[in-house]
């Protein structure tokens, strides 16, 4: 793990959710996002409730966070995951995949998943690969709306 070199520069990961900056999650996800456009706010918090999270801080700022869909059993879904744009190119979204897919709760899963337009080479470095036999699998989908900055 790369934990004291970014331990050093001031960062740390925690799963502890009464450090989430919820706003600053909401906001990155509903305006820069390309998946999550139109979350209702209250989606979101119940998504985060429901979900083992992963935030990256910097001097008790979040500089990124992650989500991790899972029954700590058999199978996880990994989502959201972003770096805010002020704290990327220093590596922070590898440690922190690297930090999830190596987090104990998470040991001995038979199925990881994700979805992904640009961040396979990031993914790839982790074992993620392209589902294998496609065709067994199947999902329903709904996006959402966008929400209007009025209605915001």
């Amino acid at each position: 793990m790369n934990d004291k070199v970014f331990q050093k520069k001031g960062f740390i990961i925690s799963t502890d959710k009464s450090l989430l900056n919820v706003e600053v999650i909401y906001k990155y996800l509903n305006e820069d996002s390309y998946w999550a456009q139109g979350m209702p706010f209250e989606r979101l918090t119940k998504a985060i409730e429901n979900s083992l999270c992963f935030g990256v801080y910097r001097d008790g700022q979040l500089a990124g966070f992650a989500r991790v869909v899972t029954d700590k059993a058999t199978f996880a879904y990994l989502c959201d995951v972003f770096i805010l744009p002020g704290y990327r190119g220093l590596g922070l979204s590898k440690w922190l995949v690297q930090t999830i897919v190596a987090y104990p709760e998470l040991e001995g899963l038979r199925r990881w998943s994700l979805a992904t337009a640009d961040a396979h080479g990031l993914y790839s470095q982790f074992g993620f690969s392209q589902i294998t036999k496609p065709e067994r699998w199947m999902e329903i989908f709904k996006p959402y709306q966008p929400i209007k900055k009025e209605e915001q």
